[in-house]
């Protein structure tokens, strides 16, 4: 029973005095009011852990109920029919004629994928089954990189925009000439020439769905998931055409046959002979081009190089002196370069350099004029640069050398 005024013992004694008993009485009042804000919290405390509780009983609550509820199997529309629909259920095939309501009808039609209950009634549409990982391929923000960022490659560009872009754009130029467009490119040479580059400058320019991946995204441990991968790619191309697909590595999956019997290079064959399916089958097309890439061209199966699969097989090499002072001026045109800097001088002295070798030549130049406390980048430190590079190729082909 909650103790009353008269019951709660005073703090001071009958004898003390005024001050003394207003003293005590305001010590007595702080320890209260201590105790008071020490009860608070702990309420605070005990609604924090019952709203915790709560929401773990309300989810328990709710997994019962799924776990209560029946399973649902997915199934296939066969046929509609006027006596109902025939549907195929997945994993054992079985067929099955069943009624649906006017509203399910809208929106079903032959090859919709429906969850079905165990008296094979129709719950719900189920969206079509194409790999996660082959719609996240699609390039949904277009790459800043244009036709003006690329140097020394005009004739490779030109022939590019011809085999892509043209057919996308002005296909009645095709339909009146009586041809078929061109329905690839394939880019081969050396590694850091521009290949990639040519293909996200495509995507910057055209209207159509970009898909991009790497060959090697293809090569899977299970069998049959390469394959499916690659339907899906092409499915997913199909959903959003106009679309154009970029390939990078290409000789990851398509590489000489052998008569290897591992498991491994069987699965990578099986990926192969799907991606050939798929480029050149039965089933058309339709408005889908393919830019593949490669550094290996002479690993390539021939199967893959006929016309038909990729119509163009364009070299890029790297650049001669003219495309390195071009791509020279690309990199460097946000940069705060010395009046000094030739050009032209330096295009003729780093030979062989491929258009990622100028690039790197470019930061490196930068980073010489910070390490100095400039904000201007000197001829001299473009020279060191190069020096710097080709120290560091030296030191890689050695250690190449003895490993």
């Amino acid at each position: 029973m909650t103790d009353t005024v008269d019951d709660v013992d005073l703090p001071y004694d009958e004898d003390a005095s005024q001050q003394e008993k207003i003293e005590a009485l305001r010590q007595r009042l702080q320890v209260v009011e201590s105790q008071n804000e020490e009860m608070r919290d702990k309420l605070l405390d005990a609604n924090a852990e019952n709203n915790k509780y709560q929401q773990k009983l309300e989810r328990l609550t709710h997994e019962n109920k799924k776990l209560k509820q029946s399973p649902l199997f997915i199934a296939t529309i066969q046929e509609i029919t006027e006596k109902g629909v025939v549907i195929k259920q997945h994993g054992n095939n079985q067929e099955a004629l069943t009624e649906v309501t006017d509203e399910m009808l809208e929106q079903i039609e032959p090859g919709t994928r429906v969850a079905v209950n165990n008296s094979l009634s129709i719950v719900k549409t189920l969206d079509d089954e194409t790999d996660v990982r082959a719609r996240v391929m699609q390039v949904e923000h277009k790459p800043d990189v244009t036709y003006e960022d690329i140097g020394g490659l005009d004739e490779q560009l030109n022939e590019v925009r011809e085999t892509v872009e043209m057919p996308l754009e002005s296909p009645e130029m095709f339909e009146q000439v009586g041809i078929q467009p061109p329905s690839g490119v394939l880019l081969y040479g050396p590694p850091g020439t521009g290949k990639t580059l040519l293909a996200k400058a495509v995507a910057n320019q055209t209207n159509a769905t970009f898909i991009k991946m790497a060959g090697s995204e293809l090569v899977h441990k299970f069998i049959g998931e390469g394959a499916k991968l690659v339907r899906d790619l092409f499915q997913v191309a199909r959903d959003h055409e106009p679309a154009v697909i970029f390939i990078d590595e290409i000789d990851a999956i398509a590489s000489k046959r052998t008569d290897s019997k591992t498991s491994g290079d069987a699965e990578v064959q099986r990926t192969m002979m799907q991606l050939l399916s798929e480029m050149d089958g039965f089933e058309e097309r339709g408005e889908i081009r393919i830019i593949a890439a490669t550094n290996r061209f002479d690993m390539l199966d021939r199967a893959i190089l006929r016309p038909g699969r990729f119509d163009r097989l364009i070299e890029v090499p790297k650049p001669g002196p003219e495309g390195r002072e071009k791509i020279f001026e690309i990199h460097t045109r946000n940069m705060n370069v010395d009046d000094d800097v030739d050009f032209s001088n330096l295009a003729e002295v780093t030979t062989h350099a491929s258009g990622a070798d100028i690039r790197a030549i470019c930061t490196e130049a930068g980073m010489f004029a910070i390490r100095d406390g400039r904000t201007n980048v000197a001829m001299k430190d473009f020279q060191d640069a190069w020096a710097k590079i080709q120290a560091e190729e030296e030191d890689d082909d050695v250690s190449k050398t003895f490993a």
